[in-house]
């Protein structure tokens, strides 16, 4: 067994042609990783939003060095602002004359004994990760079911199934989030629009590493079976998939990014 990261995959051009958007996408983790993909996959443009405005600029400027031929754009949204998100998406399909993917991965953890919870603490974590994707879900299938077309991919948790101790707000979230993807996914079916969620369990990146212990993290990261915590874009890989044309027949689905004991 090895505790090293395989080699970067490159891009075999699964989004050709598309136009991506991704929230909280500026930074190192996981929604950078998934945008870089998607201009190595051949999309025709990508939309990143966050809240960061200079991490923002910075990854967008990134972006464009990846490839020239990709559109890149940048816009400060909040997902916990209805109107926000309402400006994110028209912004968006007018950049791109029409988001074919929508990338939900804006989302907030923290560590927190249930004893110690203020509502605050619940509520944030609740109004981001889940109320957040909800809003984004639901202002893009109203643009992609008019559309008839259209992929929605939301960022999940192996914690929306795990029991974890200090995890109660962000584990209720994000199993609100794989509920959310498999109902909403029945509702847009019929309109031709498909609504998947990767389900990671523990992808190291900079705010991992600021937010949690790291003796808890080398704990978590010693239970996979490759003994080492997954790179942000092995998520970003799974992503790319159930967003490309080979997930054609997968919605409702919840695909677990994770390495078990034997």
């Amino acid at each position: 067994m090895t505790d090293k990261a395989p080699p970067y995959v490159p891009g075999h051009q699964l989004l050709a042609g598309k136009a991506v958007l991704i929230t909280a996408a500026a930074g190192a983790g996981i929604g950078f990783s998934a945008a870089q993909r998607a201009v190595e996959e051949g999309a025709r443009a990508v939309v990143i939003s966050d809240v960061h405005e200079g991490r923002l600029r910075q990854a967008a400027d990134t972006l464009r060095g990846v490839d020239g031929d990709c559109a890149v754009y940048a816009h400060l949204a909040d997902v916990t602002d209805e109107a926000a998100v309402q400006r994110l998406v028209g912004n968006a399909e007018e950049d791109t004359g029409g988001v074919d993917i929508l990338i939900n991965n804006a989302g907030l953890g923290g560590t927190r004994l249930l004893v110690d919870m203020t509502d605050q603490e619940w509520s944030r974590v609740m109004d981001i990760t889940l109320t957040g994707t909800m809003r984004m879900t639901r202002a893009m299938l109203r643009v992609m079911q008019a559309r008839e077309a259209g992929v929605i991919v939301n960022n999940a948790s192996v914690l929306g199934w795990r029991a974890q101790k200090e995890q109660c707000h962000y584990a209720a979230a994000k199993a609100g989030v794989m509920a959310l993807t498999r109902c909403a996914a029945l509702e847009a079916a019929e309109f031709g629009v498909r609504i998947n969620a990767v389900s990671p369990s523990i992808a190291m990146h900079d705010f991992l590493r600021k937010t949690t212990p790291p003796e808890l993290l080398q704990q978590l990261a010693s239970r996979e079976a490759f003994g080492r915590a997954a790179e942000v874009w092995e998520v970003a890989n799974v992503m790319i998939f159930l967003a490309s044309d080979y997930a054609s027949y997968m919605t409702g689905e919840v695909v677990s990014v994770s390495s078990q004991h034997p």
